[in-house]
């Protein structure tokens, strides 16, 4: 079921979850038994990260380097394909311009719908660790609209078409896109972000994620600004709760976001003592998530990191 008819049809607000894909060496079966825990709430969908391949240059024996792909994680596709073996639930995989030419993404589509998956998260993606900036890769998508785009032109072949009963001129993939309620680094203000968000719904994208926030007043805000800029696809909230004090300073660097004073002072008083900084985290995005709900949030989507406990804990509390 594509996450746009999910969300037309549904009549209260629902969970989501995005994981990682496991670094190599967990096995299956590993990868599973930290899922299950979450089935019991009945989430729509996992949503599956895309890493793009990075290189590192290793000296030979006659004192020359050569340069070498590294892989450290499992691939997203082959992540959705074990999920859905065992779960009976959607599976939403990212693909991301870095690193990827124009041509290995539509192999990716046709792997995706070889598997029966039609629902995908298009993202520019990261630069990669040795560069300041995102460089486009040759033959491949500099923005995340020409992704867009592009995913939106691909109509697989016609046995697929016909498999799934689609017209001609219907959608093959629902795509969703993400967003940064408190701006992308790299944009100059959030009016800026707004627009080249509203360039991917133009290209065809169906619904929007946003980045993880800590103060509801960001999303509410952001969701009105959207509104007023022409773009009218839901916008799903995106929550991630702290679990040590040490992410008080990581995330704000790595997602370009602030944290609200209330929050990081209850932390700094109890950094000491990590089950209660766990616990403040835990409080925080309980509180957050009913809030979403009762302002009438389409859905609630859950940052992971790989980890389940207090996960679990925030929708048993509110779904």
């Amino acid at each position: 079921m594509k996450v746009s008819e999910i969300l037309a049809s549904s009549t209260k607000a629902y969970p989501s979850l995005e994981i990682v894909p496991p670094l190599r060496g967990m096995t299956k079966t590993e990868l599973l038994e930290s899922i299950a825990p979450f089935m019991e709430f009945s989430p729509k969908y996992i949503n599956v990260t895309s890493h793009r391949d990075e290189y590192e240059y290793r000296e030979e024996a006659d004192g020359s380097f050569s340069r070498h792909l590294v892989r450290n994680r499992i691939s997203e596709t082959t992540v959705c394909a074990a999920i859905m073996e065992r779960f009976d639930i959607e599976t939403i995989p990212h693909i991301i311009c870095a690193g990827t030419t124009k041509e290995e993404i539509e192999s990716k589509l046709d792997n995706l719908a070889f598997l029966g998956i039609n629902n995908i998260v298009a993202l520019r993606g990261d630069s990669m660790s040795s560069e300041k900036r995102f460089t486009p890769t040759p033959g491949g998508y500099s923005y995340a609209s020409e992704l867009v785009q592009g995913i939106r032109s691909y109509q697989g072949s016609n046995t697929y078409r016909r498999e799934r009963g689609l017209e001609t001129d219907d959608r093959f993939f629902c795509i969703g896109v993400g967003a940064y309620p408190e701006k992308h680094f790299e944009a100059p203000n959030l009016e800026t972000d707004i627009a080249n968000l509203k360039r991917k719904v133009d290209a065809g994208a169906d619904y929007i994620i946003t980045q993880m926030f800590f103060d509801n007043k960001v999303y509410y805000d952001f969701v009105e600004k959207c509104r007023a800029a022409g773009i009218t696809v839901p916008i799903i909230p995106g929550l991630k709760p702290l679990s040590t004090a040490r992410q008080v300073s990581v995330l704000p660097e790595s997602f370009s976001l602030d944290i609200p004073l209330e929050l990081t002072s209850e932390i700094e008083k109890a950094a000491g003592d990590k089950a209660k900084v766990y616990e403040i985290g835990t409080q925080w995005c309980i509180n957050q998530c009913r809030d979403l709900i009762a302002h009438g949030a389409p859905a609630v989507h859950f940052y992971t990191m790989g980890k389940s406990d207090n996960i679990v804990r925030i929708l048993k509390e509110c779904f």
